[in-house]
């Protein structure tokens, strides 16, 4: 959120920042949906082989309790290395867009600051974080195949 350095700042900040949240919930609805896609596509699957491979463990009845450990342990490792690569590419994507958002934010302040006219700041605001929004949007199909490569290279 943007600094409330006078009277009557936080109200414009609110203002733009309503235009900034219906943005980042459009380009939220688009990861959700990515994210969903991945889940139904691959990670269930891969869940139904950890635990059928981990009841295959406990169905061995020669293993001792360790060897059962350490076979359900390896069942799970394909499915924590997908979860944490799925996990790391959200932050990294998550970061960059913050990254951006802050910049309007500073830009924002700075026009605030300078004088300049609270209408031309709320458009140049809501430009901005249009055009972080977009640029981002962009991202999720490559962001998509890179992760479905990913799993799929995880599952094999």
């Amino acid at each position: 959120a943007w600094e409330d350095r006078g009277p009557g700042r936080a109200g414009r900040q609110r203002g733009a920042m309503a235009g900034a949240e219906s943005q980042q919930r459009r380009l939220q609805r688009a990861v959700d949906t990515m994210v969903q896609g991945l889940e139904k596509e691959q990670i269930r699957k891969m869940q139904g082989r950890m635990f059928r491979c981990s009841a295959d463990c406990c169905d061995n009845g020669n293993s001792s309790m360790e060897e059962v450990h350490h076979c359900i342990e390896r069942c799970h490792t394909p499915l924590a290395k997908a979860q944490a690569a799925v996990t790391g590419e959200l932050e990294r994507f998550q970061n960059r867009l913050q990254r951006c958002m802050m910049d309007c934010n500073d830009r924002a302040k700075d026009a605030f600051d300078s004088g300049v006219k609270e209408q031309d700041v709320k458009q140049k605001a809501e430009s901005c974080v249009t055009k972080c929004v977009d640029d981002h949007s962009v991202l999720i199909p490559s962001m998509t195949k890179g992760l479905k490569d990913s799993l799929r290279s995880i599952a094999k």
